[in-house]
């Protein structure tokens, strides 16, 4: 008796195994696979009545039980048939006639007759333009996606009708941005634009930041991942940086934000001394904000909150997240965030004193604020509150908080650390404010101020007007290019003036969801062009992350990238002028070049063209952690090793079994693992780095298996010798692998693979009787 399935209509007929074989073929053509095997394997479970759907999944299934370092092939087969999967369902809701893609203008039409594409798209472009621009489409290009990247782009990505269904395929959503960013080009141009930023996309040469992806072409998209607000020391501006938070999630955006001007707790209001509640009752609030207000129901509500760590309340911002302790003070949604001054790390060297102050208290008493200031002039400042006996203040040992921030950091995997005199002496616009603290994930760093809502006022017909005196609200535009498929010094030649291009175009186009960031986006034009696919890079170069090659190619790969990325931006200056701010910066004087040692002829004629001919964007680069976009362009994560050679990562709403990109047997002993590389290693190779990065990395260090208390504040000892600007989460966890592999690959240790230790630093910090 044949086996009954049922379909999506609730009838149930016999299984047509002539579609199965179908599909099978479809998955395997060109591949050395058996889908004779495959099909067995999968029939096992099948059973009388089961969804026809379910049909497609145990195929996909049980191809990716068969991936493994030695047969990743598996992987290419589990991708095609979801790939079949979505064509078949495009077929169907959209009437085609065959798999594949169809009618583009008719699908632009309709969508926008839906209410699911921007309605400008149809103003912008023809029906002849749209048109040719679907006879771009390179439906082989397809086959480019894993399936981790496939899965996370049907699930996340594509856009869909109101039931559910599928509407896009892979390739229109790449021509969707495309066409949505080339929307800020010249008319006569935006052809030529939108199908050069089409073809870096569908390669996955490049990726921009998931808003983009998920929101460039619907109406009013979001298209910026993370803000970084200010938050005053008043009542109405610490509400107000609440309800900018709760409408920045609201738009898919994530938030860091500033808490170092707020008042400590026991401080004075309206002259009333001891009756302020600190930091901590507003970081709860934050934390109830992001679990209330998610991301457009694509991501949880999320920020990061930050405070320096000589503000009094800091030891309890330290245990926002731990269980011990009143539950009115915890936080456990937030991510903490310290700002550290060199004076500290200091005082630590030096088994000295550390003192906490009061902002309001300082300001009332000495007449100016300690965050307002970074470097030598701050020293000054701190020292002379020290001197200043009638000043407030709270006193430990230096290393007893260096203790209690590796506890926390241990525990949880922060709070996140930002050096903020290094921060501050790199900034190329300290001509015209301040850097205080970085976004959710530490890699931008631009000048921010608060904003101040004034008092509301009756204006006519009876209407209340709130105004607000709007101050420097950090808006993060990225895009990642994905180093793995950077082959040749031509390819970085090519892509990065293209990326450049588009990331500019994301500032015109944007819909953002205050009008502060508005202002702040226009004034500096700041964008943070990153990378994906680091480690592939150097596997496919034969170079070891533990050796001195890695660390000399992460100088000259990146010195390499900040001068096309430089140069672009100056070539867009010429067409559209330079950012607002650009007179007396860093880039005009020429201190940024001089302060990198950028000496070379090639260098220096690049200053006198930025000097002359102005920067179209005010800062530039910016390597973000890429979690979600890197599974889409099957790149290793960042500048992170991979968890292991085959690993599952859990995201906030699904997990994705991943492959490391690339792995062959012959590879499969180059990817060493992120647990098991010494991270000195990679903190110097993040130092290289960061002289050619104008913001900052999101840098991530890995719990190995000999760590100790010493040995972890070393790392981050080293990490601020070096001038690493910021260090993201510490992972104090081991990657789940897959069952089918067993145990993790055990991996010889450093001295065992013939590779010499890193020298200790000779100002190396040892974190004495340290217990975590």
């Amino acid at each position: 008796m044949a086996l009954q399935v049922t379909k999506r209509d609730g009838r149930r007929e016999s299984l047509d195994i002539t579609r199965v074989r179908r599909a099978l073929g479809f998955a395997v053509k060109g591949l050395a696979v058996d889908p004779v095997a495959l099909e067995a394997h999968a029939a096992i479970g099948w059973q009388d009545g089961m969804p026809v759907s379910a049909i497609q999944t145990s195929l996909i299934d049980t191809a990716l039980k068969q991936v493994s370092p030695d047969e990743p092939i598996w992987d290419a087969v589990a991708a095609r048939l979801l790939l079949y999967d979505l064509y078949n369902q495009a077929m169907v809701t959209r009437q085609l006639p065959t798999l594949g893609y169809g009618d583009y203008p008719a699908l632009v039409g309709r969508m926008v007759q839906e209410g699911l594409y921007d309605p400008a798209l149809l103003d912008s472009y023809s029906p002849t333009d749209l048109r040719k621009a679907g006879q771009w489409i390179a439906a082989d290009r397809d086959d480019l996606f894993s399936y981790a990247g496939l899965q996370l782009l049907s699930d996340r990505y594509l856009v869909r009708w109101r039931d559910g269904q599928v509407a896009e395929l892979p390739q229109e959503v790449f021509l969707g941005i495309a066409l949505t960013l080339a929307q800020a080009e010249h008319s006569g141009d935006r052809m030529h634009w939108a199908h050069a930023f089409y073809e870096v996309l569908s390669r996955l040469d490049v990726t921009m930041a998931t808003p983009t992806f998920a929101n460039a072409r619907r109406p009013q998209g979001q298209l910026s991942s993370c803000f970084v607000d200010t938050v005053p020391d008043s009542l109405e501006g610490i509400y107000h940086g609440l309800s900018t938070f709760a409408r920045v999630s609201k738009a898919g955006g994530g938030m860091g934000g500033y808490l170092g001007k707020i008042r400590a707790t026991g401080s004075s209001v309206r002259g009333v001394t001891g009756v302020a509640k600190g930091v901590m009752p507003w970081v709860r609030l934050y934390n109830d904000t992001a679990v209330a207000v998610d991301q457009l129901g694509q991501r949880r509500g999320a920020i990061t909150l930050w405070l320096d760590l000589w503000h009094p309340d800091v030891r309890d911002f330290l245990e926002a997240r731990t269980p011990q302790g009143d539950e009115r003070r915890k936080a456990r949604d937030i991510f903490p965030g310290l700002t550290v001054p060199d004076a500290f790390m200091e005082a630590v060297a030096a088994d000295e004193a550390w003192h906490f102050f009061d902002p309001q208290d300082v300001e009332e008493q000495m007449g100016f604020r300690l965050e307002d200031t970074y470097g030598d002039t701050w020293k000054v400042r701190y020292a002379a509150c020290v001197q200043n006996s009638f000043l407030g203040r709270t006193t430990c040992s230096a290393k007893t908080l260096w203790r209690q921030i590796l506890q926390a950091i241990y525990r949880s995997g922060t709070p996140f650390l930002l050096f903020r005199d290094v921060v501050n002496q790199a900034n190329p616009n300290g001509h015209t404010g301040m850097i205080y603290s970085s976004n959710l994930c530490t890699e931008i760093l631009q000048n921010q101020s608060p904003s101040h809502p004034q008092d509301p006022v009756m204006a006519a017909a009876g209407h209340i007007e709130q105004r607000t005196t709007p101050g420097e609200l950090v808006v993060c535009n990225l895009a990642s290019i994905h180093l793995g498929h950077m082959h040749t010094p031509a390819d970085i030649d090519r892509v990065v003036p293209i990326v450049v291009r588009m990331l500019d175009d994301v500032i015109t186009v944007n819909h953002l969801p205050v009008p502060q960031a508005t202002a702040t986006n226009r004034a500096y034009r700041a964008v943070g062009l990153g990378v994906h696919g680091y480690q592939q890079y150097l596997v496919s170069r034969n170079i070891p992350w533990e050796s001195e090659d890695h660390i000399a190619e992460a100088d000259a790969l990146f010195e390499r990238l900040a001068y096309h990325t430089i140069q672009a931006s100056v070539d867009l200056a010429r067409e559209r002028g330079a950012y607002p701010h650009f007179g007396s910066s860093a880039w005009q004087t020429g201190a940024y070049f001089n302060q990198r040692g950028y000496t070379s002829p090639a260098w220096q004629a690049l200053a006198r063209q930025v000097a002359t001919q102005g920067m179209r964007n005010g800062y530039l680069m910016a390597i973000a952690p890429t979690g979600s976009t890197s599974i889409l362009a099957d790149a290793t994560p960042g500048i992170d090793p991979v968890f292991e050679h085959v690993w599952r990562e859990d995201k906030q709403s699904y997990a994705v079994w991943r492959l490391a990109p690339g792995l062959t047997p012959q590879t499969r002993d180059q990817y060493v693992t992120a647990h098991t590389v010494d991270q000195r290693w990679s903190i110097r190779a993040a130092a290289a780095r960061q002289r050619h990065l104008d913001q900052s990395q999101s840098l991530n260090l890995y719990r190995t298996a000999t760590l100790d208390a010493a040995t972890l504040s070393a790392w981050y000892q080293l990490a601020w010798e070096l001038g690493v600007k910021t260090i993201y989460y510490f992972r104090n966890f081991q990657p789940t692998v897959a069952p089918w592999l067993g145990e993790p690959l055990t991996r010889l240790d450093a001295t065992e693979r013939g590779i010499p230790p890193v020298p200790e630093s000779p100002r190396t910090i040892r974190c004495y009787g340290c217990e975590l």
